[in-house]
């Protein structure tokens, strides 16, 4: 019978690798090393690398998506809803740093298996957004913008910074305690900079 504690701890021991040496660098041997286990255990587990990654990456994902679809189906006005995405996402990168490079790298190094994945589990609905958006330029609240590329906007702005995170430390030169302090900053910054680029002040 296969126990939860250890389950979750080969699923944390496969992050840590696979965010070091993403899906095709990283070895079973490894993994059952960074979990103390021996690679027998690791297989009983988890019979091989592919189905390995693709509990980890569940794991990874249905951390954030539900998170997202809580603020996009919510009844907040398009501002709160800015300020609440930008907030929540920052922070929760900030719990998980691994999951923007992790999602990302293993979304483009493994298209089939994310096509699949997605049309299985869903992605982040952002549809009662864009709905919200074009009844509120209907009612003059907002610009007249596409809804598509503000949530675009607001996606790229939030996630860029940790997505890119060495070249944004090496880019402005600044250490991880520097880096840490600039999101809290962007906070605040990305969505004041995202409402006064589409509020209508006419």
């Amino acid at each position: 019978m296969k126990d939860s504690t250890t389950e979750q701890k080969i699923l944390e021991a496969a992050i840590n690798i696979f965010q070091k040496k993403g899906m095709a660098g990283a070895r079973m041997q490894e993994i059952a090393d960074e979990a103390r286990i021996n690679k027998a255990m690791l297989h009983y587990y988890f019979r091989s690398k592919q189905r390995l990654f693709e509990a980890v990456f569940m794991q990874t994902f249905l951390k954030f998506a539900p998170q997202i679809n809580e603020i996009f189906s919510s009844d907040a006005t398009v501002f709160e809803k800015v300020r609440s995405f930008v907030d929540r996402y920052i922070s929760f990168v900030q719990e998980n740093p691994y999951i923007p490079s992790f999602l990302i790298q293993e979304i483009n190094n493994n298209p089939e298996f994310a096509h699949n994945f997605f049309n299985t589990h869903g992605v982040p609905d952002p549809s009662p957004f864009e709905k919200q958006i074009t009844e509120e330029i209907e009612k003059g609240v907002l610009k007249t913008i596409d809804p598509k590329q503000m949530i675009l906007n607001l996606f790229s702005l939030t996630a860029f910074s940790f997505a890119a995170n060495g070249l944004v430390k090496g880019l402005l030169n600044i250490d991880e305690e520097n880096f840490k302090m600039m999101m809290e900053e962007r906070k605040k910054l990305i969505p004041e900079l995202i409402i006064s680029s589409i509020k209508n002040y006419g």
